[in-house]
């Protein structure tokens, strides 16, 4: 057992000796607490007199293992271990920076393929876009020919309603002839 551990153990241990005996008897006879109070002196000023020796070999044994060394070789251990936690301060800042550097070149893989997506899906709408324009061109010009034929039609109808007439004005003729004609 360490001797710091020997001292706590001394601490925790109740006193012992006539105050404590005094103290036994007069705490089972209710007597007042003036002795639990010099009972309590008397074991911290034991405690005091144990954490005395445990300082005194404390120093004894700093004294045996302690390595002394001068100022140059102080200075440049002391500069070496600034070093040691510059550099590695440094190097966990070369490693968030390398963490975001990654996280950009992610991030920048993704927009180009969200652009060639956007461009991709840009060409196939203009592709459907001449596609439909042609498909209204086409129907334009088939509607075109459409009204021409209509027209056509209608030209030749008109002229077939004008035959019918000449023809009906010529039988309308020949009848009122013939119905002259024939009363004569």
């Amino acid at each position: 057992m360490s001797q710091r551990e020997r001292s706590a153990a001394v601490s925790v241990v109740p006193a012992t000796g006539p105050a404590a005996v005094d103290s036994a008897s007069s705490s089972s006879s209710g007597a007042p607490t003036a002795t639990a109070g010099g009972e309590r002196w008397n074991s911290a000023i034991g405690n005091l007199g144990e954490l005395g020796a445990n300082v005194d070999s404390l120093q004894k044994l700093l004294a045996r293992k302690a390595v002394f060394v001068d100022d140059d070789i102080f200075t440049k251990a002391s500069l070496a271990s600034d070093q040691a936690r510059t550099i590695k301060v440094l190097e966990q800042r070369v490693q968030s920076l390398e963490r975001e550097l990654d996280a950009a070149i992610s991030a920048a893989a993704r927009a180009r393929t969200e652009k060639r997506q956007a461009e991709a899906a840009q060409r196939a709408a203009e592709l459907r876009a001449q596609e439909v324009t042609k498909e209204l061109e086409n129907t334009s010009k088939v509607f075109a020919l459409h009204m021409e034929e209509l027209r056509l039609k209608q030209e030749e109808i008109a002229k077939k309603d004008g035959d019918i007439k000449v023809l009906e004005a010529i039988i309308r003729t020949l009848s009122s002839k013939d119905d002259g004609g024939s009363s004569e």
